[in-house]
């Protein structure tokens, strides 16, 4: 599995984090960015300090004392000449986790100001899979608009709206929720959560 992964600046730092910490556990590869947002959001949201998608790396592995399978390669976000803003190199899939409105309104509208904006642009008009995982609510007409337009686009819009039929004893519970949805998405099993049995 190779994947594209943009941490964009919204609230929900946890869906990144535990994604992230699933990735540890597969072989394979991502490159990764981060917003300078989605820095400072991560850093509000877990009492941390994260000045770099590195850093956020680091923490992921350090909280949960792992030692990732995964390979990562960071990205500068603002590096729209990177090998990932190029459709000669290959990737299966990008997921933009979480989403912010902005980045949801840029990539709808085809707007490749950074990294994140430029690789899905890509995913897109090279027909991969692009997961976008938005965390707001309520959502006004413009953001749903803007939502229709991505999934036309043929991108897959996979809310950060966890179920609760597994019975989630934990925030992390809630976070692999999302995680595992995407890994499903992704064609990849997960044992994050049991499936519904009927």
């Amino acid at each position: 599995m190779k994947l594209v992964v943009g941490l964009a600046g919204a609230s929900g730092s946890i869906y990144a984090a535990r994604f992230l910490r699933a990735l540890c556990d597969i072989e394979g590869e991502t490159y990764i960015t981060a917003s300078p947002a989605s820095l400072r959001i991560f850093s509000e949201e877990y009492e941390t300090s994260v000045k770099t998608t590195e850093d956020i790396l680091s923490f992921v592995e350090e909280k949960w004392k792992i030692k990732s399978k995964h390979k990562f390669h960071v990205r500068n976000f603002f590096d729209i000449g990177s090998d990932i803003a190029s459709g000669s190199n290959v990737w299966d899939a990008m997921v933009v986790i979480p989403c912010s409105m902005k980045t949801v309104a840029s990539m709808s509208a085809g707007l490749t100001e950074n990294l994140i904006e430029r690789a899905a642009d890509v995913t897109l008009k090279e027909r991969r899979r692009l997961i976008v995982v938005p965390r707001e609510t309520p959502y006004n007409r413009i953001h749903l608009r803007n939502l229709l337009a991505l999934d036309e686009a043929g991108a897959i819009i996979l809310p950060a709206s966890p179920g609760f039929y597994q019975m989630p004893k934990s925030l992390d519970d809630l976070g692999d929720f999302i995680a595992g949805r995407i890994l499903n998405l992704l064609g990849h099993s997960q044992t994050l959560f049991p499936k519904w049995e009927g």
